[in-house]
C-alpha cells in the first residue's frame, strides 16, 4: 500500500510519518492490499485544533475518518479506530449475509487464459428497497448496483447517468 501524507499549515515529520504509516499497517489483517491502493491522510489547523482525515478506497468501498483532536497522537489513534470499527462492520455484514469466508468477500478472483485477462464475479442479488441499493452504490463508489426489487420481487440495476441522475432497468419474465 502506498501512502500520501499531507499537512496543510502543519509540518509533517519524520516521525509522524513512520507513526502514520505504522498504524495504518493493520488494514492488511483484514484484507488483500495490493500496491496499487493509496491511503490518504491529511493533517490541518481547525480552529485550534488539528484535524486529521482518513481515506482508504478498498474493493468494499470507501473508508474515511475525520477526527478533531488536540494532540497529533490522539488524534491519530481516533482516526485509525474510527478505520477499523468501519472494516469490521462490513465484515460482519458480508459474513452474515453470504456466509462465505473474509478473503472471498474481499478479494475477486481472477483467472485467465492464454494472454487475456478474464475477471470472474459472483454477484449476490440481496432483497432491498431502491433507496437502499442507492446507497449501498454509492458507499462503494460503483456506477450502478445489482440487487432483487423487494416491493416488485425482480432483479433489477440501479445506475448513475452522466447527467449525475439515476437510472433503474427492471428485469421482466
Amino acid at each position: 500500500m502506498k501512502f500520501a501524507i499531507y499537512g496543510e499549515d502543519v509540518t509533517i515529520t519524520e516521525e509522524m510519518k513512520e507513526k502514520i504509516e505504522s498504524k495504518l499497517s493493520f488494514l492488511t489483517k483484514y484484507f488483500a492490499v495490493d500496491e496499487s491502493t493509496t491511503a490518504r491522510f491529511t493533517v490541518r489547523v481547525y480552529n485550534g485544533s488539528l484535524k486529521i482525515e482518513v481515506t482508504i478506497p478498498t474493493k468494499i468501498g470507501l473508508c474515511r475518518a475525520e477526527v478533531v483532536h488536540d494532540d497529533f497522537e490522539t488524534g491519530v489513534d481516533l482516526a485509525i479506530d474510527k478505520i477499523e470499527d468501519q472494516i469490521r462492520r462490513q465484515k460482519s455484514r458480508l459474513s452474515r449475509r453470504h456466509k462465505d469466508s473474509l478473503a472471498e468477500n474481499f478479494v475477486e478472483e481472477e483467472s485467465g487464459e492464454g494472454d487475456v485477462p478474464v475477471k470472474t464475479k459472483t454477484v449476490y442479488a440481496d432483497e432491498m428497497a431502491l433507496d437502499e441499493a442507492i446507497l449501498q452504490m454509492e458507499m462503494l463508489s460503483h456506477s450502478f448496483f445489482i440487487y432483487k426489487d423487494i416491493d416488485a420481487d425482480k432483479i433489477a440495476v440501479v445506475y448513475k447517468r452522466n447527467d449525475g441522475q439515476y437510472g433503474l432497468i427492471e428485469v421482466s419474465d
